[in-house]
């Protein structure tokens, strides 16, 4: 196998939905093939994905934002292939990593870009949740207090600490007891975070500044007002940019495009990645990090096995310095503003159109009960009774089987879709999506039509299931 490694794994193509039936997720399995996502993709490049039949299909998950840079990007491998061929001393654990201290050095200058702000240390990790862990115990251990606070609708990962501030119950329930401490305030409600704040027993806020599973965008003021009310309680703000950092809302970190607002700890992981290896970066002031590495006897009280391997600080540094290169971050920033533009403009004509809402290339759609005409409100209740949060699909599913377009709903029990695309998109790319939009959009106030015949048998087999 190892010399012919590819035509071996060409030999077993269209084993993987068998597989993962089998010794995976059967679960998962049976939903992307009750949606018709059971594809048979072969290869990948920027933002397109390609099946066994050569079709391609225009990505706008992009791994829940992982592949910023797209798909196989050149530049990222290349220097991957490099460092793979230097047979480098890897991980040797009493040395300190070359390559992790360039990507230190990128990162908390993009992070104080501008600001003059203190975050010139970084804790590496393995992935977004880990960046949350890590913040909740740095914050516990220099505030020497014990609440975290979240927002409603927060998503912060799923290990047992982020699981504790996630804002949905759904995610929550079946686990047992979690983390003590916690506690639940809305999303842009200054009152109330000074209200939770008052006791002055609260560690750190923990704020997406633009949420993941809604796309709400933190209101103007709001994050330097966090910041004000936080440190006059003794607290310290984290904002987790796991998913809106890096460039995705057209600056290099989402906090940033509000003056005032000045983080104690910054959470950054997936785009990172370069798409190659999975990395985790905390970064904080020389302040709080000493605080938790206070002497040689605890120099190592928080750490990981992988989080400074060679391979993903290259795919790191390779990722930051094509940024640099290609100005990413502007480049999202006008992207996105001619995507959300247009979708705004097209959803006018849709009564099952909210809202369109976002920042860069990171925006979704809020679809709600129309006011409109009777047909149209009594096709959404029909769909509900059967299903709830199913409307979506008659978004998603046509998306796929009309246009290849991959998107997915942000979340369980929403009717809100997200799109992520690569930072590196071609605008053509994108008018190609926007021209899909308008055409299944359309076809929604067409009652009966395809999409409500499908996802209406849909819905009726999930319910079929869920009763069993």
């Amino acid at each position: 196998m190892r010399d012919g490694f590819l035509d071996w794994l060409d030999s077993q193509q269209g084993r993987q939905y068998e597989l993962h039936e089998r010794h995976i997720n059967p679960a998962f399995v049976k939903t992307i093939r009750t949606i018709g996502f059971d594809k048979s993709y072969v290869r990948g490049q920027g933002e397109w994905l390609y099946d066994a039949d050569g079709r391609r299909y225009l990505d706008l998950l992009t791994g829940w934002g992982m592949f910023a840079l797209g798909r196989n990007h050149p530049r990222v491998r290349s220097i991957l292939e490099q460092v793979l061929s230097r047979d480098m001393p890897n991980l040797v654990r009493m040395d300190c990593s070359l390559l992790a201290g360039l990507v230190a050095e990128k990162l908390t200058h993009h992070v104080c870009a501008d600001s003059g702000s203190p975050l010139s240390r970084v804790f590496f990790c393995n992935s977004g949740t880990e960046t949350i862990e890590a913040a909740i115990k740095f914050a516990r251990c220099h505030t020497r207090k014990p609440r975290i606070l979240f927002c409603d609708h927060a998503f912060h990962g799923l290990t047992m600490g982020s699981l504790a501030l996630n804002g949905s119950e759904f995610f929550r329930e079946r686990f047992g007891e979690l983390m003590p401490g916690t506690a639940k305030v809305p999303f842009n409600d200054l009152a109330a975070l000074e209200q939770a704040l008052h006791a002055k027993d609260v560690a750190a806020f923990v704020v997406e500044p633009v949420q993941g599973k809604t796309c709400e965008v933190a209101a103007d003021g709001y994050l330097a007002e966090a910041t004000r009310l936080c440190h006059k309680a003794g607290a310290l703000l984290v904002v987790d940019e796991v998913q809106c950092g890096l460039g995705r809302t057209g600056k290099w970190f989402a906090f940033q495009h509000w003056a005032g607002a000045e983080p104690d700890i910054v959470c950054v992981a997936k785009a990172l990645s370069g798409g190659y290896v999975p990395v985790g970066a905390v970064i904080s002031t020389p302040r709080i990090m000493d605080s938790v590495f206070d002497g040689m006897e605890r120099c190592v009280v928080h750490s990981n096995t992988f989080g400074q391997n060679d391979l993903a600080m290259a795919a790191a540094l390779a990722t930051l310095e094509v940024m640099e290169e290609d100005r990413i971050p502007a480049a999202a920033a006008r992207l996105g503003e001619y995507t959300i533009g247009w979708l705004r403009e097209i959803g006018r004509s849709c009564p099952f159109v909210f809202e369109v809402r976002g920042k860069g290339l990171m925006f979704g759609i809020d679809f709600r009960r129309p006011y409109g005409p009777l047909k149209l409100r009594a096709a959404w209740d029909a769909l509900h009774l059967l299903n709830e949060g199913v409307f979506s699909q008659t978004v998603i599913v046509p998306l796929m089987n009309e246009h290849r377009i991959l998107a997915q709903v942000a979340g369980y029990h929403t009717e809100l879709i997200k799109f992520l695309p690569p930072l590196t998109i071609a605008e053509e790319s994108l008018n190609y999506f926007l021209s899909a939009m308008r055409q299944v959009l359309g076809g929604l106030q067409r009652v009966p039509g395809s999409a409500w015949e499908t996802v209406r048998t849909l819905a009726k087999g999930a319910a079929t299931q869920f009763a069993r």
